[in-house]
């Protein structure tokens, strides 16, 4: 019965490698690098034991507990510090990763119609699910054997075999269990965009409880499974018991998902959509209105994860004064700033990273457009009276409205729990100042989107890359110390810090500009070149 029902998994295991091959190349070949240039980095920058320690005091604070986990701060080696402040945030990117890679295969075939072909031929009702999940728990080991012996290559004093294995296995761990998560979520939705949706919804949910739990509530670290990550103590004691929790998690999963495959209808979701109206609204049958409607429950779902996070980053300001009151080698590294408190001075860390993760919702929703291109639905758009020029205008005015949103509810989001546990709540027009500031730099990135998008429609992919690089120089950039001329090849590299720094309206003005041109020029594209079909 078992070789019935899997039947043909090799070869449809080998046809899935070789559609992915390239894919699953960058991804490897990206992470291995920016996983193995960190502790290089830190042993030129941080070779010395007293800038280590005084690296730790400045970990203690609350808000970068939040952000990257726990950590033995008390020895804090180059091992200790590659895996504090980098195996979270890694963890996070392989979770991404698997989860786009999964959902093309597990939904995305069944969506677009291709494994009603594949199923015409000899193959197992669980092939096509059990050959993903094969070829991508490959792709995860064969990630974290290349990630865990380059670190041990390093030969860096403190990063010993062990915990390089145990480095490089969490990441495959975390990965795997992702493959499971998405893997469940195809069999409850009826589409890709919201497989990844929810998947990715898990993702943000399962960080923002490990960043509550790790400052103030234990128990919900527990919960969360990237919770776990940071109890393995990488290059400390080298805990491997987490690794073996998340990959029984992962097997429960798989099993859930595979009982759940074998018995719903191809096309079907156990979470289906539910009837339409009979006629559709005026609204509806506009541009404007169809573009919105295509995307409502992403929309949906990531205001509220960005809600959530400005809540999650608020809630932790009221500790952050009482972390630098009686610390004198603290209150003397920002005595140079003593006119702003310690939140204010944090304050724009947190509003950069999360204006950064604010432009991920408005470049999905333009790049929908290609999506909508590449299954041949424009043609019936356009076989009314619409220019391509309308077509494409309303799919950027709602990726415009998406952004401010979404960096809207982020601020407002911070200021709401902030006030709540501040001994003086800076006011909400402060607050929301030093989020919207930064909208005319997710503007540049997203109107790089419509450039690309109009033109060479191929290279979306670039867009991630420029917005991967953003955040990594904005964030690390002064752990690195990074060029300013690195830092602003971002455009979030120009945007003033307030209230650290005075406001400046030319780089603000600049990029208004810059981003109205690209757009423009996006449109002309856009009308220029053949449209697939």
């Amino acid at each position: 019965m078992s070789q019935l029902v899997f039947a043909q998994t090799g070869i449809l295991s080998r046809f899935i490698f070789r559609q992915d091959r390239w894919r699953i190349m960058f991804w490897i070949v990206g992470i291995s690098l920016a996983t193995w240039s960190v502790p290089i980095a830190f042993k030129d920058l941080y070779g010395l034991e007293e800038q280590r320690n005084v690296m730790a005091l400045t970990m203690e604070n609350p808000a970068m507990i939040a952000m990257v986990g726990t950590a033995d701060l008390s020895n804090y080696t180059i091992g200790i510090m590659t895996a504090h402040q980098m195996l979270l945030l890694t963890a996070l990117v392989v979770g991404i990763m698997n989860i786009l890679l999964v959902a093309r295969h597990v939904r995305g075939d069944e969506e677009d119609g291709r494994l009603e072909m594949i199923r015409a031929l000899p193959v197992g009702r669980l092939s096509n699910v059990h050959a993903t999940v094969i070829v991508f728990i490959m792709v995860n080991v064969a990630l974290a054997v290349i990630s865990g012996l380059g670190l041990y290559a390093l030969q860096i004093e403190s990063m010993g075999l062990e915990g390089s294995l145990l480095y490089g296995a969490t990441l495959g761990a975390t990965g795997i269990l992702f493959i499971s998560v998405t893997s469940l979520f195809a069999q409850m939705c009826e589409s890709t965009r919201g497989t990844i949706g929810f998947s990715i919804g898990f993702l943000l949910i399962a960080y923002m409880l490990r960043a509550i739990g790790d400052i103030s509530a234990e128990s919900l670290s527990w919960i969360s499974p990237l919770g776990w990550i940071t109890k393995t103590e990488t290059y400390g004691l080298n805990k491997w018991w987490p690794v073996f929790f998340l990959l029984g998690i992962a097997l429960v999963l798989f099993v859930i998902t595979y009982l759940l495959n074998a018995r719903r209808d191809v096309g079907a979701g156990l979470l289906p959509s539910k009837p339409g109206r009979k006629y559709a609204t005026s609204f509806l049958k506009s541009p404007i209105g169809l573009s919105f409607r295509l995307q409502r429950v992403g929309f949906i779902s990531w205001a509220i994860g960005m809600f959530v996070l400005g809540v999650s980053y608020g809630s932790v300001l009221g500790d952050i004064d009482s972390f630098f009151q009686g610390n004198e080698r603290l209150e003397q590294m920002i005595a140079s700033d003593n006119h702003l408190s310690a939140v204010e001075q944090f304050l724009p860390i947190i509003m950069m990273v999360m204006a950064i993760i604010a432009t991920i919702p408005p470049i999905i929703s333009m790049n929908k457009l290609v999506g909508e291109e590449r299954k041949n639905r424009l043609e019936q758009l356009m076989a009314k009276s619409i220019s391509r020029t309308q077509v494409m205008a309303r799919f950027v005015i709602v990726a415009l409205v998406n952004g401010m949103v979404m960096l809207s509810l982020a601020a407002i989001g911070l200021w709401s729990a902030g006030t709540l546990v501040m001994e003086e709540p800076l006011s909400f027009r402060e607050f929301y100042q030093m989020g919207i500031i930064y909208y005319p730099a997710l503007l540049l990135i997203l109107s790089l989107a419509v450039l690309i998008i109009g033109w060479v429609p191929r290279l979306t992919s670039v867009v991630w890359l420029y917005l991967v690089y953003s955040f990594i120089v904005v964030y690390l950039g002064e752990l690195f110390q990074f060029s300013n001329f690195v830092i602003q090849i971002s455009p979030f590299g120009h945007i003033p810090q307030l209230p650290l720094e005075e406001m400046s309206w030319m780089p603000i003005i600049a990029l208004l500009s810059l981003s109205s041109l690209l757009i423009v020029t996006g449109i002309i594209g856009y009308n220029r070149r053949d449209i697939q079909g």
